[in-house]
């Protein structure tokens, strides 16, 4: 049982630890129940290429709720956030595909991380 919990404290130490972004992007939008899973699968075509190629992206997640889907991106700094919402992947790429599915219109929203 000692080499157990040893092995565990050991775990837990080896483990990195993550920053938290210093600003988040918001967009939340309502999507029908129906265009869920299209919209989920340009999240997921996306997300690699997000953190791979984007400016201070640090992180991704999608939110699926009842009456909407919400996607948080962690950004380094506030103009990082602001610059994605202007880039080519963006603008050509995500809006493109998305925007058939919307059943209303996006709320974009900028915060910095405290």
């Amino acid at each position: 049982m000692k080499s157990l919990v040893a092995a565990t404290a050991l775990a837990i130490v080896a483990m990195p630890a993550f920053a938290e972004p210093g600003a988040y992007l918001q967009i939340t939008v309502a999507i029908e129940n129906e265009n869920r899973a299209a919209a989920a699968a340009v999240y997921f075509d996306y997300k690699e290429p997000f953190l791979t190629t984007i400016d201070g992206a640090e992180q991704k997640s999608l939110l699926v709720r009842m009456d909407d889907i919400q996607v948080l991106h962690g950004f380094d700094t506030v103009e990082n956030a602001a610059a994605y919402l202007e880039s080519g992947m963006f603008q050509e790429d995500i809006v493109t595909k998305l925007s058939p599915l919307f059943a209303g219109e996006p709320e974009i929203r900028i915060f910095e991380a405290n």
